[in-house]
């Protein structure tokens, strides 16, 4: 077999050639930047820095806009909190109430024969209690007795109205402060809660003035009686007084006999 004499140098070319090709790879693989080639002749290069840098810049404003629609979200909230806030409350106890106190203050209107009027009391009682009870003949002394007495009977009979009146609207007034409970509790904004509360202190306003009306027509009734009795006592003591005035005594005359 005859050696061919070539075949010592291909192994040495072959080791040429991939050093070769290791020191022109060499500053690809090492530089930040990568250029990949392709067939079309086209070059895509790749900076990894430069990538990075990017996701990171898109990060950074997707966080801002992720706040901005945070606060965006948190203002809506305030303004829908504050269109709560100034809701009305839905519920009104102002009629019902002004028609209890309109309903008392009729019944202490209608008080029969003295009423709570300070000229008509002082007149009534410079003309017909006190020391006037004791002036005039027998008979006007006895109609005003009368007349004093069913003053007094009619006092009586205001105050009981009255009293009557103010417990008929406790039922009222009860159901009013239901409601408005209610509505409190299921309130939606403050102005709502404050007017619940206002409706509230009116509610008690109301039962206050009821009380004192109540209390007004029951004094009018006891110092119409005591003003009566202590009438009637001075009325009294005119009376005694008259009935033991014996003039200016016995003065004898002349006596005269039948048959003289």
């Amino acid at each position: 077999m005859t050696r061919n004499p070539d075949c010592p140098a291909r192994p040495l070319k072959l080791a040429a050639a991939l050093m070769a090709s290791a020191l022109v790879l060499t500053p690809v693989l090492t530089t930040p930047a990568q250029a990949f080639f392709f067939g079309g002749g086209g070059r895509i290069v790749y900076d990894p820095q430069n990538h990075a840098e990017n996701i990171l810049s898109a990060a950074r404003a997707l966080e801002q806009i992720n706040n901005q629609i945070a606060q965006i979200q948190n203002q809506a909230q305030m303004l829908m909190n504050d269109a709560l806030n100034l809701a009305n409350l839905p519920h009104s106890s102002l009629a019902e109430l002004q028609g209890a106190i309109g309903e008392t203050q009729r019944l202490l209107a209608d008080a029969q024969s003295l009423a709570f009027d300070v000229a008509t009391i002082e007149q009534a009682f410079a003309q017909d209690y006190g020391a006037a009870a004791a002036q005039g003949d027998f008979d006007a002394m006895i109609a005003g007795a009368r007349e004093r007495w069913e003053t007094s009977v009619a006092s009586f009979e205001d105050s009981l109205r009255v009293q009557a009146g103010v417990v008929g609207n406790i039922d009222g007034a009860r159901t009013q402060m239901d409601a408005l409970i209610r509505e409190s509790q299921g309130a939606v904004g403050a102005l709502q809660v404050a007017q619940a509360g206002n409706q509230l202190l009116a509610l008690q306003s109301t039962q206050i003035a009821d009380l004192t009306a109540a209390i007004a027509a029951q004094n009018r009734a006891e110092a119409l009686e005591a003003a009566r009795i202590a009438s009637a006592e001075a009325q009294g003591r005119e009376n005694l007084a008259r009935f033991l005035d014996y003039g200016g005594g016995y003065t004898p005359g002349t006596v005269r006999f039948f048959g003289d």
